[in-house]
């Protein structure tokens, strides 16, 4: 499980360390793909293909799921931690999610979330006013069988 928030920084050649908490459960490979809210997700690689899985099973004659299918699988990047636990962010990724250099990491459970600095310092103040109301509202999923 991945939980925190770390704010390591992109280097010149485009690579980002992972925070060391999360470096174990990523060495065994690991997927990076658009998110949403112009942000990336970084999967462990069997954690993306449940997910994408799951997404097999959907009908591909719903436009939305071809869509997000598309947008999901189009950019994503396969790659693994070196020694020092950096992933190298392919540039298309990096300018769909705006980044440059100061960037924020945050543990979303399942998957890891890159954010450029200030996208997150502005989606973050702006999400903290509506979270104590989603309370009642978010519930979990029945757990699949």
């Amino acid at each position: 499980m991945f939980l925190g928030t770390h704010t390591p920084r992109l280097d010149d050649k485009g690579r980002l360390i992972l925070p060391a908490k999360f470096r174990e459960e990523l060495s065994e490979g690991l997927v990076v793909t658009k998110g949403q809210e112009r942000c990336l997700y970084v999967w462990p690689s069997a954690e993306f293909r449940a997910f994408t899985g799951r997404l097999a099973h959907t009908p591909v004659t719903d436009k939305r799921n071809r869509n997000f299918m598309r947008m999901l699988s189009a950019g994503a990047s396969a790659d693994s931690p070196d020694k020092q636990g950096r992933i190298t962010l392919p540039q298309s990724l990096r300018e769909y999610a705006g980044l440059d250099r100061d960037c924020v990491v945050i543990g979303a459970f399942t998957r890891v979330e890159i954010w450029d600095a200030a996208a997150w310092s502005a989606y973050n103040a702006e999400q903290e006013e509506v979270f104590a109301d989603w309370s009642e509202e978010v519930r979990p999923l029945p757990a699949p069988t």
